[in-house]
């Protein structure tokens, strides 16, 4: 399996896929271009040998100071025809740059993709709804990049506003 898909997806997209890193894992990963991503997971999803159909996770990592670009969104894809074979794809994504929205092609990216944003501040282009999912709407910063400061920016701003904030939702509802 690890050798077919290995062959179509460098005969079928060779201009973007980017170099392999050298790293320690038992999966089959690529390294790919932002731009394309939409384009290759749906033809992995709709590919009647390979049939991922399943989204099992959408994260993130800060590479701050290690690599450039900073950071780098991992999308981890299951195939139930195929025993579940998993296959990683990996988007490098730089400071202030957009990814594009998953959504479409499998609803259940709707939450990691906001939890992302929310917490290391990666926008997803095309997303229905880029808000916040976990922290408060006037939280400051993303906690989870390794450059926001362990003891926070000083919360005090969020107490004071957290009744008004939810007054004014339960006044306008």
């Amino acid at each position: 399996m690890k050798e077919t898909i290995t062959e179509y997806l460098n005969s079928r997209f060779p201009e973007v896929l980017l170099p392999q890193r050298d790293i320690n894992t038992n999966l089959l990963y690529f390294t790919i271009k932002k731009e394309s991503l939409p384009t290759v997971v749906q033809a992995l999803k709709d590919h009647p040998e390979f049939a991922f159909t399943y989204l099992n996770d959408l994260t993130s990592v800060d590479w701050l100071g290690k690599r450039e670009p900073r950071f780098e969104v991992v999308y981890l894809l299951r195939s139930p025809k195929n025993k579940h074979f998993r296959l990683q794809l990996r988007v490098p994504v730089g400071e202030g740059e957009e990814v594009p929205s998953l959504v479409g092609i499998f609803p259940a990216a709707n939450w990691p993709e906001r939890e992302v944003y929310d917490l290391m501040g990666i926008p997803f282009s095309n997303h229905p709804q880029m808000e916040r999912l976990i922290m408060p709407d006037n939280f400051i910063g993303h906690p989870l990049r390794k450059d926001y400061p362990l003891e926070g920016p000083g919360q005090d701003y969020l107490i004071e506003d957290l009744l008004t904030i939810h007054v004014n939702e339960d006044i306008a509802s």
